[in-house]
């Protein structure tokens, strides 16, 4: 399957935190009869965080690289 693995895991991860937060928000709107607040809130909320967490694991990958010298 090659090393392209954790790249899809990183996208599924990202969708998947902002469908939590969306449906969260959503559950929240419903209980408290708030119109689409908290389920802005939620998409931003987990947009943000998932972004937060592509972003480390590119970058953790980027440092774990080795360096060719020549």
């Amino acid at each position: 399957m090659g090393k392209g693995y954790k790249y899809l895991a990183a996208g599924l991860r990202f969708a998947g935190g902002i469908l939590v937060f969306m449906f969260a928000g959503l559950l929240l709107d419903r209980w408290l009869h708030t119109t689409p607040l908290f389920l802005l809130i939620g998409v931003f909320l987990g947009g943000g965080l998932g972004f937060l967490s592509v972003y480390r694991e590119v970058v953790g990958d980027k440092a774990n690289k080795p360096t060719w010298k020549r």
